[in-house]
Formats: structure tokens, C-alpha cells, sequence
């Protein structure tokens, strides 16, 4: 005798009929959980910021310390009666000067921070009310190993290779020259071009700016007068700022 075997009741249907759904979800979940986990391969930290400025051109070594700093302590600071106004942060690639070509902006790898800072200043018996005379732009590079050694020599050749250059149709030439008990070596460049007036015009004299770089142990200094408006700027300010600044960097260091 057979037996017969009663259908399903409702309730039963309805619960087999969500086993093949309910596994389609946990399937599709666990799909979705698998993309939005991130790789941990490709996974990238955030990149850490040293403090100071650093050039392009002179990214810091490997071996480098992220944390190598130049203070604002080691930057000179003009005296009151010459300061037309404070010194300020300025980027490394503006305050750099260029003559042919980036010839002061070739630190290499060597390089562990840079930072610039630029002052503007005055005659010392004008007043306050007067226009200023001119700006100094101060760059200072640290370096790794003889880094600083490195940088000047290829500075120097570079430079004999720049006897002039063309600056906006107006020739500036180019004349360099050893600084004896300045720092542990330095140059002296004297740029000089034909004078202009504010509106282009010749007036018929010469116009002239000195640039002066200096080494310190593993520190290298650039100093880059510029005259007010095209004009001539200050030799003996920017002798001044050149020895104190060396002084400066070198107490620094200690």
C-alpha cells in the first residue's frame, strides 16, 4: 500500500522558496565586500612635510633627515637704520638669482633643506618715508657630506661659462672673483648692464648689482642684491649683510 505524502502547507512554500534568495544576497554582499576593501598593497601614506622650503632641483637624499630645519635665527638681519622693512619668508626658486642658466639652483641630492628670506633696505640718513634702495634675498642650503664643497665648484665653473647674458634685449655682463676670509670659501659676482629709465630708456650710465655666495662647514649661503627698480644697489650694505650673515650661519652651526 502506498503512502501518500501531503503537499507542503503554504508557510513551508514560502520558506523554500527564500533558501535560493537569501543565498543570492550573502553571495552578492560578500562580493561587494571583497571590491570595496582596499588592497593592502596599494595602500599610500601621506606624504610627511619637511620644515623649510626646498628647491625642485634639489630634492633632499634618501638618507637625509626629514626633520633637518633652517631656523629664521640663521637668516641675517640688517640693523634698524638700514631695514626698510623686516625680512620675510620668500621661495627657495624666486629668491635664487639666474644668469645663463640655474646655475645656483644645482644642490643635487646632497641637499638636506633650503629656505630663503628677503629684506628690504634703505640708506642709513634717509627717512622712513623714502622709497627703498633696494632688496638682499638671502638663500641657505644645508647639505649632506661634501655636498657643500660639491655645489660651489660646479657654481664656479658654471659662472666662467656665463661671462653675460641677455636680460630683457639688455646685455648684462658678468664678472667673478674670489672673497678671501669670508666664510670657509666665497664668490663675488658683479653684474653690470646699461641704465634705463622707468619708462625703457637709456640714460647713458651703467647699472650694477652684486650677487656674493659663501660656504660655512656643510652650509652654503647665496646672496642676491637687487637694486630698487632697475636701479644700481648697495656694495657696502651688501658687504655688511655678506659678513654677518657668514657670522650668523656659523653660530648657527655650533
Amino acid at each position: 500500500m502506498s503512502r501518500h505524502t501531503p503537499p507542503p502547507s503554504a508557510r513551508t512554500r514560502r520558506l523554500l522558496a527564500l533558501i535560493p534568495l537569501l543565498g543570492t544576497i550573502a553571495l552578492g554582499t560578500a562580493c561587494t565586500a571583497a571590491e570595496d576593501s582596499p588592497d593592502p598593497a596599494l595602500s599610500t601614506t601621506a606624504p610627511t612635510t619637511a620644515v623649510g622650503s626646498t628647491n625642485p632641483t634639489d630634492q633632499p637624499s634618501p638618507s637625509a633627515s626629514t626633520q633637518a630645519t633652517i631656523p629664521t635665527s640663521a637668516f641675517v638681519e640688517l640693523p634698524s637704520e638700514l631695514r626698510k622693512s623686516p625680512r620675510r619668508a620668500t621661495p627657495v626658486a624666486d629668491a635664487l638669482p639666474k644668469l645663463c642658466g640655474n646655475e645656483f639652483g644645482t644642490g643635487g641630492r646632497q641637499v638636506t633643506a633650503s629656505a630663503a628670506m628677503t629684506v628690504t633696505y634703505k640708506k642709513a640718513d634717509e627717512p622712513p618715508t623714502n622709497v627703498p634702495q633696494g632688496m638682499i634675498h638671502q638663500t641657505i642650503f644645508t647639505f649632506d657630506g661634501d655636498g657643500a664643497s660639491g655645489y660651489m665648484g660646479r657654481l664656479r665653473t658654471a659662472v666662467e661659462a656665463c661671462p653675460s647674458y641677455d636680460q630683457s634685449g639688455n646685455p648684462v655682463t658678468v664678472k667673478g672673483q674670489a672673497l678671501p676670509d669670508v666664510g670657509d670659501e666665497a664668490l663675488l659676482l658683479t653684474l653690470t648692464w646699461a641704465e634705463t629709465s622707468l619708462n625703457g630708456e637709456r640714460t647713458g650710465g651703467d647699472a650694477s648689482t652684486q650677487i656674493a655666495v659663501a660656504r660655512v662647514d656643510t652650509a652654503v649661503t647665496v646672496f642676491h642684491d637687487q637694486g630698487w627698480e632697475g636701479t644700481s644697489g648697495n656694495p657696502a650694505i651688501m658687504d655688511r649683510a655678506l659678513r654677518d650673515g657668514v657670522r650668523t650661519i656659523d653660530a648657527w652651526q655650533r
